[in-house]
């Protein structure tokens, strides 16, 4: 880093000019931590105009470059559907008016860790390993973390290139009961990079998934990676993180953290234009669901009227042609399709005639004697209102007579017509058809909680309540109703058990999002038959955006029963697959990239 220079040309040879010239210098670098004092170690001599590649785009460490214009000469490199980080700018102000048409300052915040002082953690996470990435199912997993966090991926190649990587270190959070990697972070070596004369580093990335069951794993994975640090006798570690995501500064204020005198500037691109753009009146008032669209039609140069933001409408105009969308219901939707989508009855008695398996269902009429055959002959079923979104109202995994009343009771709330339908054991799928093709499929999961042998489950499931609502823009949230209290009543349990330190049990049987439920991407993976019906059935509703249904064995199998068509599916939360991409696509096809 380039240092601050006293004007030794003007000072006496005397010892005492020295020591008085060399204290003030050490004053200064305390002063303003990161710049440079004296002359490097003959062994450790600093590069300059250092930019390291992370496969999601480059980290330029500021005070390596000579001038300004070298720096902005790197940042105009910048690759495509990368992005680029230009860190440690001490006077952006400066760097800003030398290009203000291509570069920004970034929102954001510098934080420190001072290694001399820090402590580790000896508490070790129960079901969740920290390790570091070992080969290329690791990278996959890193990957499929930052989509879910809506972050730039790393390209394919990037970690089977010929790289120098002594520099960079990546831990893992690893599931224990499932394999899955469901947290990451990166760290920078600032001494082995570039010769940093102050030994420091840097922490990147950091990324814990949003559907993942443990809490505090972003808070070890930084104690992790501080303790690696430390270990290699490094001084401090930095990190840069937006100035509005209070959840994180929490998290390092409370691992002491503070905050440093250091800015963060960026080059002017399509991922970054939120953070320069004027934004859209009344964007923030959207839903997720909406501004994933939003986003997505903003990139392409469609001009966006938001005109209810509250309900999710908004405007879509580009080259004379205007669509007026509440989320992913459009005009192109008809009134007949919404009608049939919008009745659970209608829905199931249309895709029957297209030849879709559809599981036995009654209508709740009054005839009791009906009611109690249809369950004798099922054993389970499945009671939910004819219309309604959300999974609001269904009850799953009714068996007796008097939880059948109670399911009924509380479907009502939400439609006076009730449907009570065949319980077909297996995973809640949910396949997304758009232009009648299929964009993305995924596994819906009820909420689980797992215990720590402290808490109660009302408090297990207010702590995940609130990661859900964190993960999805407050759409998604876990209620403490009736039906959750028949789950728990169902396994012996209550709302004041304590659940034993490890054990994992559902809350809910319904596997909608909106009630806590959690999406796991099987669009790769799902079998062909299953498509194929899905698609048929949006063909029978004639429906050209539409979420299907079905509850599988096995997403990879064939078998499969209808459950209900969704005529505004959400179309979050499906990373990495191109929801709304694919959905900008059918409205404008002109927009699409090559079109």
């Amino acid at each position: 880093m380039k240092g601050a220079r006293g004007k030794t040309s003007h000072c006496h040879r005397s010892k005492i000019r020295l020591a008085v010239t060399h204290r003030l210098k050490r004053l200064s670098t305390r002063a303003h931590p990161g710049r440079q004092v004296g002359r490097p170690d003959a062994s450790n001599v600093q590069k300059t105009d250092v930019a390291l590649d992370c496969g999601w785009g480059r980290l330029l460490f500021a005070p390596t470059f000579s001038d300004d214009e070298t720096l902005l000469a790197n940042i105009r490199e910048e690759a495509p559907s990368s992005r680029d980080i230009a860190f440690y700018v001490r006077d952006p102000h400066v760097l800003l008016s030398r290009a203000p048409q291509e570069v920004f300052l970034d929102p954001s915040h510098t934080f420190r860790l001072d290694l001399s002082t820090y402590r580790a953690k000896a508490r070790r996470m129960r079901g969740v390993t920290i390790r570091r990435l070992a080969n290329d199912a690791d990278a996959e997993g890193i990957n499929r973390v930052y989509a879910a966090c809506g972050m730039v991926q790393i390209r394919p190649d990037f970690f089977s290139s010929d790289r120098d990587n002594r520099s960079v270190t990546y831990f893992l959070a690893q599931d224990d009961a499932t394999g899955e990697i469901v947290g990451t972070v990166t760290g920078i070596d600032h001494q082995r990079l570039f010769g940093d004369p102050e030994r420091g580093a840097s922490l990147w990335c950091l990324a814990v998934h949003p559907q993942a069951r443990q809490p505090g794993i972003g808070e070890r994975l930084v104690c992790k990676l501080a303790e690696h640090f430390q270990a290699r006798g490094l001084s401090f570690v930095d990190l840069s993180v937006m100035h509005d995501n209070a959840q994180a500064i929490r998290l390092y204020e409370k691992l002491n953290f503070h905050r440093i005198a250091f800015f963060t500037m960026k080059r002017k691109n399509a991922i970054n234009e939120k953070f320069f753009a004027t934004p859209h009146q009344s964007y923030q008032a959207l839903n997720c669901y909406a501004r994933l669209i939003v986003d997505e039609a903003t990139r392409r140069g469609i001009h966006v009227d938001i005109t209810d933001a509250e309900g999710g409408f908004f405007r879509l105009s580009h080259g004379g042609r205007s669509v007026h969308c509440r989320e992913s219901l459009s005009e192109l939707t008809s009134g007949v399709a919404l009608s049939i989508s919008d009745d659970k009855a209608i829905a199931r008695r249309v895709v029957a005639s297209a030849g879709i398996n559809v599981p036995n269902q009654i209508e709740v009429d009054g005839n009791r004697e009906k009611l109690e055959a249809f369950l004798a002959d099922h054993g389970t079923v499945v009671v939910k209102p004819a219309r309604g979104e959300q999974g609001q109202g269904i009850s799953v995994g009714v068996s007796t007579l008097e939880a059948l009343d109670a399911a009924i009771t509380m479907a009502r709330q939400v439609c006076d017509r009730v449907l009570v339908e065949a319980c077909f054991e297996g995973e809640d799928l949910r396949l997304v058809i758009i232009d009648f093709e299929l964009v993305a499929a995924a596994v819906r999961r009820p909420p689980r909680v797992v215990g720590d042998g402290r808490s109660n489950i009302s408090s297990l499931i207010e702590l995940q309540s609130r990661r859900r609502q964190a993960a999805t823009g407050g759409e998604s949230q876990i209620p403490i109703d009736a039906e959750t209290k028949r789950c728990l009543s169902e396994q012996g349990l209550d709302l004041n058990t304590v659940l034993e330190e490890g054990r994992e049990i559902t809350v809910r049987k319904a596997a909608n999002l909106h009630t806590g439920g959690s999406i796991h991407d099987v669009t790769d993976t799902v079998h062909p038959d299953l498509v194929g019906a899905a698609c048929r059935a949006a063909r029978a509703i004639d429906i050209p955006v539409v979420g299907i249904d079905f509850m599988v064995r096995n997403p990879a199998q064939p078998d499969y029963v209808f459950i209900e068509a969704n005529e505004r599916p959400g179309l979050a939360n499906h990373e990495p697959q191109p929801t709304a991409a694919r959905f900008v696509d059918l409205l404008f096809p002109g927009t699409r990239a090559g079109g």
